[in-house]
């Protein structure tokens, strides 16, 4: 993996253990939430994380779409598919989004190891 992986990942996981740590009730029941809402259902898990991965685009968050963007790896997503999910962002978006788009861009190849 890449540097930009590597230290979101680190980071991502350094600040969940700290929130966790003094986190109440609320917000270990959002957590758990958001976990539960991604797995297997009526749709698999590969289709909920390319729909995650449009929404964040589309909500321009950079930390969920890096977020998505791995776990879209992790299920199998492939380039062409990924093309697809990110012309869909673009035209729900719009132009806006164009600048996420890169950053998206740069982390999936990170993710694929493209040089």
């Amino acid at each position: 993996m890449g540097k930009l992986v590597e230290e979101f990942d680190a980071y991502r996981s350094k600040m969940n253990d700290r929130i966790m740590e003094t986190a109440n009730t609320n917000i270990k029941r959002f957590f758990a939430l958001d976990t539960t809402s991604y797995a297997e259902g009526a749709l698999d898990v590969k289709t909920k994380e390319m729909l995650g991965l449009v929404a964040s685009m589309v909500l321009r968050c950079d930390d969920c779409i890096k977020y998505h963007l791995g776990k879209c790896h992790e299920a199998g997503v492939n380039h062409d598919e990924m093309n697809e999910i990110f012309m869909i962002a673009n035209l729900v978006g719009g132009s806006i989004v164009i600048p996420h788009y890169r950053r998206a861009v740069e982390y999936w190849d990170e993710l694929n190891e493209v040089k």
